[in-house]
């Protein structure tokens, strides 16, 4: 339904504009967990997330799935899509840089295509799709420095980063196989799954990190983060990324997976003063690499080969939303 070739000057700011929210909402990420528990910083993004997503609802006038089928389809979709994810990045910045874990963020399309493809059978397997989740994971041994050796904080950090971003990967073909065929809107889907996940959070959150501090005893800079991640990271971006979808196509929109590592390097450099060591930029392209032979993006594209994976970040996979 979208035209094949759309002026830039329709879709780049807004496209330039999520790459920057989503990039930026690792360093959030990191200013959160020096005061709140990572389940409890998910808690507090995840329901001001809902919360704003409500707002856009209301204003729109659209309405929360009603089938108990596809809640309970919401119900996995939050816990593995959202609940999960954010608080392993939450628990790898305690002990990774965040632009690190921009980086790891990347590595979801290459979980996707062989879920996709063996598990959801919503895909299938080329001979260029394999070179390029080959290509891949070689990336992601890069920026592990596994020549290295493996152990100790940093690395485990490294690895809960990655974790998450197999979360997306797990959970975009999920809701593709069971939730694609709904009549409902992608906003409407992802407002649902937020709220399902901060329901399960408010009770799993205090089994394991007691009760959450009252935001009146957090600093401001942590305040500010919570309502970053919630507000901007969730609800702004979802609308700009729908926009994206709406006016560009999904297959470039899709492509804001390439752009959201080079925001989170730029904030995390600019303004936590991070340093990478070369292996982990260069295992980044790598990466990205990999990502954009399996998409068709490099080399010859067969005609109406559909994108593997949206770009995501968080609440995520209804439709493609943030980080």
């Amino acid at each position: 339904m979208t035209p094949d070739k759309a002026p830039l000057r329709s879709w780049l700011p807004g496209f330039v504009a999520l790459a920057a929210i989503w990039g930026s909402s690792f360093l959030f990420i990191k200013v959160g967990v020096e005061e709140l528990h990572p389940l409890h910083l998910t808690l507090y993004r995840v329901a001001t997330g809902a919360a704003t997503l409500l707002v856009v609802l209301a204003v729109l006038r659209d309405r929360l799935p009603r089938e108990p089928r596809v809640w309970a389809h919401l119900a996995v979709a939050a816990a593995i899509g959202v609940a999960v994810p954010f608080t392993l990045f939450g628990y790898g910045e305690q002990r990774v840089e965040s632009m690190l874990a921009g980086i790891w963020n990347a590595t979801t399309p290459l979980v996707v295509l062989p879920l996709a493809v063996l598990v959801f059978r919503t895909e299938r397997l080329t001979v260029r799709r394999a070179v390029g989740l080959g290509l891949g994971f070689l990336g992601v041994l890069v920026v592990l420095g596994v020549w290295r050796g493996v152990g100790g904080a940093h690395f485990v950090g490294q690895l809960m980063c990655f974790g998450a971003a197999a979360c997306y990967g797990v959970v975009i073909p999920y809701l593709k196989r069971f939730l694609g065929g709904t009549a409902y809107s992608g906003l409407s889907l992802s407002a649902a799954q937020l709220l399902v996940a901060t329901a399960q959070l408010a009770v799993v959150g205090p089994l394991v990190a007691g009760a959450p501090p009252v935001p009146t005893g957090l600093s401001w800079r942590v305040v500010a983060s919570v309502a970053a991640l919630g507000a901007l990271g969730t609800g702004l971006a979802f609308v700009i990324n729908m926009h994206n979808i709406r006016v560009a196509g999904a297959s470039t929109a899709s492509t804001v997976t390439y752009v959201i590592p080079v925001f989170a390097v730029l904030v995390g450099v600019l303004v936590l003063d991070e340093r990478l060591t070369w292996h982990q930029p260069v295992g980044a392209v790598v990466v990205l690499l990999g990502v954009a032979v399996a998409q068709g993006l490099l080399g010859p594209r067969p005609p109406r080969e559909a994108v593997t994976a949206p770009a995501t970040t968080g609440p995520a996979a209804a439709a493609p939303a943030g980080r």
